[in-house]
């Protein structure tokens, strides 16, 4: 983790501007193709849920924007973020767990099946007090869903981006999912999650050669 020089960074302004507002987050969903990462999920026997998931946060932590956390009055960068996710229980209620990154997918995929193998009996909806090299992910498979709102605190230092997922659906011949990203606007542009929706994109097509690459 590092501080950044606000006084030399592009976005001072920006930041200045947006971290005054009393709801400073933004919100874009659109649909991402799966129908190559799907096929490929579905061969090699993986987890939708978990593959996607990991798709999501290679994406995030290639983008440094992504990685950027409001600290009192100035701006960290994380070397590493790692997702903390909804996970439905046995009793039918959902839990937030934390796994970590690792970006060989393999080992993600492993770990992730670990940690919820273990948490999927209790009920925590807590993160560890003070953190925030996470990100919140959801996924709602029930619903192909054209918008999402998360809850949050109206607190313009909460700065740890919201990323969920739908219900796949098939449109003129092609595997698609919504996808909802939500970003606090002194730390995120538009150009950012747009390039966030390209990049997913790419590793989304590119699941094979990346989950090749990395098993052994």
């Amino acid at each position: 983790m590092r501080y950044i020089d606000l006084e030399t960074w592009p976005r001072k302004n920006h930041f200045n501007y947006f971290r005054t507002m009393d709801y400073p987050h933004f919100n874009v969903c659109a649909n991402v193709d799966v129908t190559r990462f799907s096929a490929v999920v579905k061969e090699h026997k993986l987890s939708f849920f978990k593959a996607f998931l990991y798709a999501v946060v290679r994406t995030a932590n290639e983008l440094k924007e992504f990685r950027h956390r409001i600290r009192e009055d100035g701006v960290v960068e994380h070397e590493v973020v790692h997702p903390s996710f909804t996970l439905m229980t046995s009793e039918d209620v959902f839990r937030f767990t934390e796994t970590k990154y690792h970006p060989e997918m393999h080992v993600f995929l492993e770990e992730t099946a670990r940690v919820m193998e273990a948490a999927k009996d209790t009920v925590y909806l807590e993160d560890e007090p003070g953190r925030d090299d996470l990100l919140y992910v959801t996924c709602l498979p029930w619903v192909s869903f054209t918008s999402v709102q998360h809850p949050i605190h109206m607190d313009p230092h909460d700065s740890v981006p919201r990323i969920a997922w739908g219900k796949f659906f098939e449109e003129n011949g092609k595997v698609k999912v919504p996808l909802g990203v939500q970003a606090h606007h002194a730390l995120v542009d538009g150009v950012h999650v747009g390039k966030f929706f390209m990049r997913i994109q790419e590793v989304l097509d590119g699941i094979e050669d990346i989950y090749k690459g990395t098993h052994r």
